[in-house]
């Protein structure tokens, strides 16, 4: 099916003309919804016309959420080339790897990266466009505000195929090490806008009165609420940094209605003297999502906030909201033993439970979770082995390992793949442990995620050094920032004898985990 989405915006744009669409708290904009659909067909049509990007052309975005909330789905889904969202929290060497491999022919990016990124940047051949001010005038650096001037803001008047072009890149984590790309078209997101309005509660809580606030990153799951948002009229507003300070100061301010985060922020929260000190009294809904809370905190966050709690499970190959923990599931939850739940499947996903051999199990019974629906992606970009590997027949092999109750709640109980979920960020533990292993200390390494109260799970890695050769933990950890960010580097490290393997001399990770897992009654947080 052909779609303009611009015309479908710009319906949105007449029917809420003067409310509040867009937000951006630190660098102060503000847009309507009329100005917002303006400022995004120039922003579209300058894309086009004077960064000559067409039909599979594709412009990467290293930006904090205020820039990148420009430049999002509403924005994309306008022109002809795509848009790749990456995580500005990435290590460099990650966003070269990113460069290289999707081919940008522009990139744009935070003005404060380029004199890290410029080199790297100009070696790819990429044209690079800026977003705020420079010191002074750079040779081939481009800035965005000076490339919108005289541009009209008419429609584009773009028709793309809703289900076949793809106009959104995102980055996942690389279970060989690399990221996989995965590629979405319109009918993707809009599933996740179909989704968040499917179930009853949900519909409550997104309206034309919602104030949503991201503090999460919105080149991943957060943004993904940009467009369910946006059509009941209610308005986005953007914080860059995973400040709970600033988060409360902007609530206040703000009177912000709805926010997502992960557990670990809850937890924090909790703690923090300034969620006394701020009137956060507007709140009606916190989604969270990437692991259950805690009972405990639970107890104390209802307390103190009210029930005002929504668990979300999706994934970024399945971009739409694939089961809900709803806030009259959170009033029964602890007492059902539910609230270790993932919630129950929302209406238009398929969800099976099957074995090794992909065969459906009974209720009770654990198995992988195949995901199939409209948020599932066609696959991965320029990735046929991975593609093959993950996808069957339209559903996306989710590597969880969980169970079904007889009321149809989802439990997930482990991983089939070796990722670990650490204050709401995906690891993979071999490209942590292809990094330590580059170490000229270390001879061979077993990364796993182990129990955590702050983080939910932590990075944890065991190390085998080479004969003779020394190392302090703390500079195998520093060694694994450099090159791979901070949230990806170990909390802690081990120095041990030896390590698990198998016949063929395979460190044998899971057996590794099993340790730290024994006492729980669940083998994730």
């Amino acid at each position: 099916m052909k779609m303009d989405f611009a015309r479908v915006m710009g319906q949105a744009a007449t029917q809420f003309a003067d409310n509040e669409a867009l937000v951006n708290i630190e660098r102060n904009r503000r847009y309507t919804f009329r100005e917002l659909h303006r400022l995004t067909n120039r922003i579209a049509n300058m894309m086009r016309s004077r960064l000559g990007l067409c039909r599979g052309d594709v412009a990467l975005c290293i930006l904090e959420n205020d820039n990148l909330s420009l430049l999002h789905a509403w924005t994309a889904f306008k022109g002809d080339a795509a848009v790749a969202h990456t995580n500005i929290r990435d290590a460099f060497d990650e966003h070269r790897w990113q460069v290289g491999f999707i081919r940008p022919k522009v990139v744009i990016i935070e003005t404060a990266l380029l004199d890290r990124y410029g080199d790297m940047l100009r070696e790819h051949g990429a044209t690079v466009v800026c977003m705020d001010p420079l010191p002074a005038p750079r040779e081939g650096i481009h800035y965005f505000w000076d490339l919108l001037e005289g541009v009209s803001d008419a429609e584009p008047g773009i028709q793309s195929d809703t289900c076949s072009d793809v106009l959104i890149y995102r980055f996942t984590g690389g279970t060989t090490g690399k990221s996989k790309c995965a590629q979405y078209t319109i009918d993707n997101w809009l599933a996740a806008r179909d989704t968040m309005y499917a179930d009853e509660e949900q519909g409550v809580a997104l309206n034309r009165n919602t104030r949503y606030l991201h503090i999460a990153p919105v080149s991943h799951g957060s943004g993904l609420s940009f467009l369910p948002t946006m059509f009941r009229g209610g308005c986005t507003l953007t914080q860059n940094a995973a400040d709970l300070k600033a988060w409360c100061r902007n609530v206040e301010a703000e009177r912000v209605t709805t926010t997502l985060m992960v557990p670990t922020l809850v937890n924090w929260l909790l703690d923090l003297p300034e969620a006394s000190r701020h009137d956060l009294s507007s709140l009606r809904t916190l989604y969270y999502g990437a692991a259950p809370m805690s009972p405990a905190k639970l107890a104390q966050a209802q307390q103190r906030f009210g029930n005002i709690f929504f668990q979300l499970y999706g994934a970024t190959e399945c971009a739409q909201a694939v089961c809900t923990l709803t806030p009259s599931d959170h009033l029964t939850a602890v007492e059902t033993g539910r609230l270790a739940s993932a919630g129950r499947p929302t209406i238009g996903i398929e969800l099976r439970i099957v074995d090794t051999d992909g065969n459906d199990v009974p209720p009770g019974t654990t198995g992988e979770l195949w995901l199939r629906g409209r948020g599932t992606i066609s696959g991965y970009h320029a990735n046929p082995e991975g593609t093959a590997a993950e996808f069957h027949d339209g559903f996306w092999k989710s590597g969880d390992l969980g169970y079904v109750d007889d009321a149809g709640y989802v439990f997930i109980v482990d991983r089939k793949k070796d990722v670990i979920i650490t204050g709401g960020f995906n690891v993979y533990a071999v490209e942590v442990e292809a990094s330590l292993n580059a170490h000229p200390a270390v001879s061979m390494s077993a990364v796993v995620g182990v129990p955590d109260d702050k983080w939910g799970e932590a990075v944890h890695a065991e190390v085998v050094l080479k004969s003779d050769a020394s190392v302090d933990p703390q500079t195998l950890i520093e060694h694994v920032k450099e090159k791979l960010g901070r949230f990806k580097a170990p909390k802690t490290v081990a120095v041990v004898e030896a390590l698990p393997v198998s016949a063929v001399g395979k460190v044998l990770r899971r057996h590794v985990r099993e340790k730290y897992w024994k006492d729980q009654s669940r083998r994730v947080s």
